[in-house]
């Protein structure tokens, strides 16, 4: 955290004292490119901070939206934005030239990647031509839009001094991963540390005070490209895990042991253990996404990242295996795929949200259908998804409509199912998701 006295020498130094004070008197206006997951939820925690906060999207859908008040992100309240956006704290707009207007600019675009898993930075570029336009003096930016190591100095940096500005005088360049979980209410922005790399010390000194307004912890670290490889550790840790555990559940399934037995029992080491949980695949826009960024990026240095592709290939390989256990299952229970009345329970890429981004769920009901089977799915959270080219409508569950289905497969363990329901219902469950753990052996119920 940064004293007052550090404060006053920051500003003296860097010539940024008008922007600091802005900052502590909460009158730095504060501009959020890119209204989605990350976006939203930290414009509501600048503006709970006291920011007045405008958010900037290409989505004219999502300005309207922001402006009446209502939320489309399903951890952001409409109770809590609507009053924000009454009071004039919150507003949104298409027009990136607003920018001149703003003190603060945190950018949270999207990052996907192509169909060849090489990072697709049109969103990215799009926000920083935008910047570099209507970049003025004595502004912050930040970038919390995850990227490869080296983007906010390489790509990012050159755009913006293009017109001879200085970074460290003229403005203050910095970038700050996010670490927003959807779903996952225990952890909101405020309890999530802040590691930041700032271009020169002063853009991280002055980025430090302005997350200090909402955000607990700060973790400064030495550059830029220090923080974006942090961010890139974090989601490949887990999707090497992921595969890890993925590839024991095809072994221990051969070797006829309950993976999650397995899991359950290891987990019960006090030190050196963390637990994952086999499924079929990952999604989600980080764990699937990110780790390509930075096999794309050690390309540039003559790298191979081995565990990186061999975890992505598990992953991508676990909606096949899936589908291969779906039949192997059925034809235990003298059912074949092709023809199969088949209840696919939860489409998207994690329990109780509404993000169906990378689902694998999403893929290996294509492969069902592809496959011969009649699809249709549930879940609470979703109520339209194309698959293959056709709109399906969720289906709304009781014994009757449940009975008609000759399998109902469980993809995604979403609370308040009816689980019950459905085993009492159903002539047979294969559950994916360890969902049926602790309930009474029963005849119909496989578990993949």
């Amino acid at each position: 955290m940064t004293n007052l006295n550090e404060t006053e020498e920051i500003g003296s130094s860097s010539g940024a004292t008008a922007l600091i004070k802005k900052i502590r008197d909460r009158n730095a206006r504060v501009g959020v490119v890119g209204m989605g997951y990350v976006g939203v939820p930290t414009m509501l925690a600048a503006a709970q901070a006291g920011f007045p906060v405008i958010g900037i999207d290409t989505s004219e859908e999502r300005v309207s939206q922001i402006n009446c008040g209502q939320s489309y992100i399903e951890d952001v309240n409409p109770a809590i934005l609507e009053p924000l956006v009454t009071q004039g704290r919150v507003s949104a707009t298409t027009d990136y030239s607003r920018i001149k207007d703003l003190d603060v600019i945190l950018v949270c675009v999207p990052t996907p990647i192509t169909e060849s898993k090489e990072p697709d930075l049109r969103p990215m570029k799009h926000a920083v031509s935008g910047l570099a336009k209507n970049l003025r003096q004595q502004q912050l930016i930040i970038f919390q839009s995850t990227t490869y190591p080296g983007h906010t100095e390489e790509s990012v940096l050159p755009e913006l001094e293009s017109d001879g500005s200085k970074v460290g005088q003229d403005f203050y360049l910095a970038f700050a991963l996010e670490r927003i979980d959807p779903g996952n209410r225990d952890f909101v922005v405020r309890d999530l540390p802040k590691v930041l790399g700032g271009v020169t010390k002063s853009c991280a000194d002055v980025s430090s005070i302005f997350f200090e307004a909402f955000v607990d912890e700060i973790y400064v670290v030495s550059a830029p490209k220090v923080a974006e490889m942090t961010k890139l550790l974090e989601n490949t840790f887990r999707s090497v895990n992921i595969a890890l555990v993925n590839e024991l559940s095809m072994l221990s399934h051969r070797m006829d042991i309950d993976i999650w037995e397995v899991v359950e029992a290891a987990s019960t080491k006090p030190f050196g253990f963390m637990p994952f949980f086999p499924g079929p695949g990952v999604g989600g826009h980080c764990i699937p996404v990110d780790p390509f960024y930075l096999s794309w990026k050690a390309k540039e240095y003559d790298f191979n990242v081995n565990f990186i592709h061999l975890a992505a290939e598990t992953n991508d390989y676990m909606p096949h295996y899936t589908l291969s256990r779906i039949s192997e299952i059925m034809s235990d229970h003298n059912l074949t795929l092709r023809g199969a009345n088949v209840l696919v329970l939860g489409v998207t890429f994690k329990a109780d949200v509404d993000d169906t981004r990378n689902s694998p769920s999403l893929r290996v009901l294509e492969l069902l259908m592809k496959n011969g089977a009649l699809v249709s799915y549930s879940d609470q959270h979703v109520s339209t998804i194309i698959v293959n080219g056709t709109e399906l409508t969720s289906v709304e569950l009781n014994s009757e409509v449940i009975s008609a289905f000759d399998v109902c497969v469980i993809m995604v363990n979403h609370k308040n199912s009816g689980l019950e329901m459905i085993i009492e219902s159903s002539p047979l469950v294969i559950d994916g998701q360890n969902a049926t753990k602790g309930m009474s052996p029963s005849t119909n119920i496989a578990k993949i």
